[in-house]
C-alpha cells in the first residue's frame, strides 16, 4: 500500500473476534468467498448485502480470517463512529482506531475575485479526534493487529510516514539522557512546555522529573525520574490525580503533529520556498500585478520567519510539498502510506464512497488555483490536496466493496461478479411493493397514513423537492395526519431529534427528499410511500429506489407504495430486485422453519443483536425509564454519567440522546403520575 520504503511494525498480534453469535443465513458462504478471493490475490470483491443481513459482522469475521491490517472507509462521521464502536466491541484486544477530520468547524481559506472578498481560514479542532488520529498512526507503525475506521479524511495529506516514524524519542530505564538535549528534542516534536497547565501535547519539568503528556493518550501521562542524567524510572500516571498505574521499562514518544519536520529538512524547505517566492514575485511584477506581488511577499515572508523561529506556522500544510521533498504534481503523503502493502481496504456503502472519492480533488484544486493566482498562496499550495481518484485507485490494497446497491464502477472492477448476502438470520423479508396511479396520490396517501397511524406504525414519504415536502407536510397536518418534514436545510442535531420523535410517536409521518440515509434504523416504519416514482433521475434511479424501499425492510409488516403511471427502467429493475430478494428469503424461511411474524413484538431486540448491528439506532422515549426500585433522581444521575462518558468517547448522538432523556424524565414528574418521585 505504501509506495515508499517499507517498514516492519514492532509488535505482532493476531486479530481475535469476540462475539456470542455465529455466522448465519448467507454470512458463512459470504465470508468463505471473500477470504478465498483475498487469498487468491483478487484485487476487487463486491459484497451485496441487504439491509439487516449483518454486513458488519461479516466484515469482522473476514478480518479475523485474513489477519491483516484493515482500513474501513465510511461515507460520513456518523457511520464511521458507528462502525468504530462495533469493531471495538468485536475486537476488544486489538487496536481499533478512528481517523476522521479533526475539525468541529472548518471554513477553508478562499478568495472570491468577483467581489474582491478574501475569506480567511477558520477552524475549531476537536482535541479528542486529534488524539485518536495520532493513536491510529502510532498503532500502524508499532503493530499489525490494526483496524482503522475512517472517512474520506484518509485521502488528505498528512506527514510523511518515514519522517513521522524517524521523528521519535526512545528512552529506556538505566540509560543516560542529558536533560537539556531531551527537552530540545521534545520541542522539535512540537511539544510545548507548561509547568502549570498540563495538557495533551505538553511537558513540564520539576528538578530531575520530566512529565510528558503524549499526543496519543487521553487520560494517561508519563513521568521520567532522573538521577543526574541517568533515567531511573518511567511511570504511567493520571495527570489529574497524580495516581501511578504501571512502571515501564521504555517508551517511544511520537511527534505532537503529523507535519513535524527534521531541522535539516526544514532549512532546505525554507531555502526552496524562498526561491519560489522570488520567482513568483518577479512573475507578478512582469505582468504588472503589483498588488499580488506585494501580497505574496508579505504573507510568505511572515510564514518563513515563523518556521525559522518555531518550526511551524499557520497554514503550514500549504508548504507540504517542500517539507516532504516531493516533486510538483506528486501524490501527497496520506494515511494509505502508513499501511503495509498486504493490508485490506473495505468501502462501506461503496455506492456512496466511490463518487465521494472521485469528487474530492477538483473542487479543492479550483479554490487553491484562485488563491495562487491572486497572490494569497504560492502555486505549491495546490499540492496540499486530497488524492486524485486515479492515485487512490493505483495505491489501494485488495478492496472489498460493501453495499446493498453496488455502483457500476465497483461491478466493472469485478466484471459483474459479486458475493450475495441476502438472507437475514432474523427471517425478515423485503417489503411488499405496490404500484398506484399518480392521480390523486396525495389523497390516497392520506387515507393510508391515517390507517397506519391508528395502528401506531410510522410512515416515510419521499418527494422530489424541498418545497413539495414542506407543502405536503402542511397539507397532511391540516388533514389530521401528524407529520414533519426533513431536508438538507435542517440542522444535524435537529434531524436526530426528528428521527427520535418519529420513533417515539410524537408524530406519525416523516416527509423528505432523500430518506436514503444508509444504515438508518426505524423498525417502527411499516409504510414507505414514494411519490412520483416514475420521474427518472437521481432520486428515482434504481439505486435510490432500492435504498428507499429498504427503509421498510426492518418491519415484519413492511410495505411500499410507489405512485407511478409509467413503468420506467429504474422502477422495473428495483421491483425485480426486491422481488428476487424476497423470494430467496421466503425459501430460506420455509426450509428452516422460520416465521418472521412470531418475532413481531421483540423485533427491536432481535435487530439490535451484535451480528445484525449494521445500522444507526435511534433511541425511543422509554429506553431509560425507571426500574421498580429506582427514584427519578437516581436515574437522572446515572444518565448524566452515561452522557459524559458517551461525549468523552465521541459518541455525540448517544450523548444528545441521554441529555434529552434527562429532560424527558424531569418532565415526566409533571406529565406522568407513575414516574413522579417515589
Amino acid at each position: 500500500m505504501c509506495t515508499h520504503k517499507a517498514y516492519t511494525p514492532t509488535k505482532e498480534k493476531v486479530f481475535e473476534l469476540i462475539s456470542d453469535y455465529q455466522p448465519a443465513g448467507d454470512q458463512p458462504n459470504a465470508i468463505k468467498e471473500i477470504v478465498n478471493g483475498y487469498n487468491s490475490k483478487e484485487m476487487n470483491q463486491v459484497l451485496l448485502g441487504v439491509t439487516g443481513s449483518g454486513k458488519t459482522f461479516t466484515m469482522a469475521q473476514t478480518i479475523q480470517a485474513i489477519q491483516k491490517p484493515t482500513l474501513i472507509m465510511a461515507p460520513n462521521k456518523t457511520l464511521a463512529a458507528q462502525l468504530f464502536g462495533e469493531m471495538k466491541t468485536f475486537f476488544p484486544n486489538n487496536a481499533v482506531e478512528y481517523f476522521v477530520s479533526y475539525y468541529d468547524y472548518y471554513q477553508p481559506e478562499a478568495y472570491i475575485a468577483r467581489t474582491d472578498t478574501y475569506i480567511e481560514k477558520e477552524s475549531s479542532i476537536n482535541e479528542q479526534i486529534d488524539r485518536m488520529r495520532h493513536s491510529a498512526t502510532r498503532s500502524l507503525i508499532e503493530r499489525r493487529d490494526v483496524i482503522i475506521v475512517s472517512s474520506v479524511s484518509c485521502l488528505y495529506g498528512i506527514g510523511d510516514v518515514e519522517t513521522y516514524q524517524s521523528m521519535t524519542i526512545k528512552v529506556q530505564v538505566g540509560y543516560s539522557y542529558p536533560q537539556k538535549e531531551l527537552l530540545q528534542k521534545l520541542v522539535e516534536l512540537q511539544y510545548k512546555r507548561n509547568d502549570l497547565d498540563f495538557q495533551r501535547g505538553f511537558f513540564r519539568v520539576s528538578g530531575d522529573i520530566i512529565d510528558i503528556f503524549p499526543a496519543h493518550l487521553d487520560d494517561r501521562a508519563w513521568r521520567l525520574s532522573f538521577f543526574g542524567d541517568e533515567l531511573e524510572t518511567i511511570d504511567e500516571f493520571d495527570p489529574l490525580t497524580g495516581q501511578n498505574f504501571i512502571h515501564l521499562d521504555q517508551i517511544t514518544v511520537f511527534a505532537n503533529s503529523h507535519h513535524v519536520t527534521p531541522k535539516p529538512t526544514l532549512h532546505q524547505a525554507i531555502e526552496n520556498i524562498q526561491q519560489d517566492l522570488t520567482q513568483q514575485v518577479e512573475l507578478f511584477k512582469s505582468t504588472n500585478k503589483l498588488l499580488e506581488a506585494q501580497r505574496i511577499e508579505q504573507r510568505v515572508q511572515f510564514d518563513l520567519e515563523m518556521m525559522q523561529a518555531t518550526g511551524i506556522c499557520p497554514g503550514i500544510e500549504n508548504y507540504s510539498r517542500y517539507l516532504t521533498g516531493r516533486k510538483p504534481g506528486m501524490p501527497p503523503p496520506t494515511l494509505f502510506e502508513y499501511f503495509p502493502k498486504d493490508s485490506l481496504l473495505i468501502l462501506d456503502e461503496s455506492h456512496v464512497m466511490i463518487p465521494q472519492i472521485n469528487g474530492m480533488y477538483k473542487g479543492d484544486r479550483s479554490r487553491k488555483e484562485t488563491l495562487a493566482e491572486h497572490g494569497f498562496r504560492l502555486p505549491a499550495c495546490i499540492d496540499n490536496r486530497p488524492l486524485k481518484f486515479e492515485e487512490w485507485n493505483n495505491m489501494r490494497p485488495p478492496t472489498l466493496y460493501v453495499s446493498a446497491t453496488p455502483g457500476p464502477w465497483e461491478l466493472e472492477q469485478t466484471e459483474g461478479v459479486f458475493t450475495e448476502q441476502i438472507i437475514r438470520p432474523t427471517g425478515l423479508l423485503d417489503p411488499v411493493c405496490e404500484i398506484r396511479p399518480v392521480e390523486n396520490q396525495v389523497d390516497d396517501l392520506i387515507s393510508e397514513a391515517k390507517n397506519y397511524a391508528k395502528n401506531n406504525q410510522r410512515i416515510l414519504i419521499t418527494t422530489l423537492t424541498k418545497k413539495m415536502a414542506e407543502n405536503l407536510a402542511d397539507y397532511l397536518h391540516e388533514s389530521g395526519v401528524k407529520c414533519r418534514y426533513i431536508h438538507s436545510d435542517i440542522d444535524t442535531i435537529e434531524r436526530i431529534e426528528i428521527m427520535r420523535d418519529l420513533r417515539m410517536g410524537v408524530f406519525d409521518a416523516l416527509i423528505g427528499i432523500n430518506l436514503l440515509r444508509e444504515g438508518l434504523d426505524i423498525p417502527e416504519c411499516a409504510l414507505v410511500a414514494i411519490l412520483d416514482a416514475d420521474k427518472e433521475g437521481f432520486l428515482r434511479s434504481k439505486t435510490s429506489l432500492i435504498q428507499t424501499i429498504g427503509r421498510a425492510a426492518r418491519n415484519v409488516n413492511g410495505r411500499v407504495l410507489l405512485y407511478a403511471d409509467t413503468m420506467t427502467q429504474s422502477l422495473k429493475s428495483a421491483l425485480k430486485e426486491t422481488s428476487r430478494r424476497r423470494e430467496k428469503q421466503q425459501k430460506y424461511n420455509a426450509a428452516n422453519g422460520i416465521t418472521p411474524e412470531t418475532i413481531k413484538k421483540s423485533i427491536n431486540d432481535i435487530l439490535s443483536s451484535v451480528f445484525e448491528a449494521d445500522y444507526v439506532k435511534v433511541s425511543t422515549k422509554f429506553d431509560h425509564l425507571l426500574s421498580p426500585h429506582e427514584t427519578i433522581e437516581q436515574k437522572i444521575e446515572k444518565l448524566e454519567l452515561e452522557m459524559k462518558k458517551a461525549a468523552s468517547e465521541l459518541e455525540f448522538e448517544k450523548a444528545s440522546e441521554y441529555r434529552d432523556e434527562i429532560f424527558r424524565l424531569q418532565e415526566c414528574q409533571l406529565e406522568l403520575p407513575q414516574y413522579k418521585k417515589r
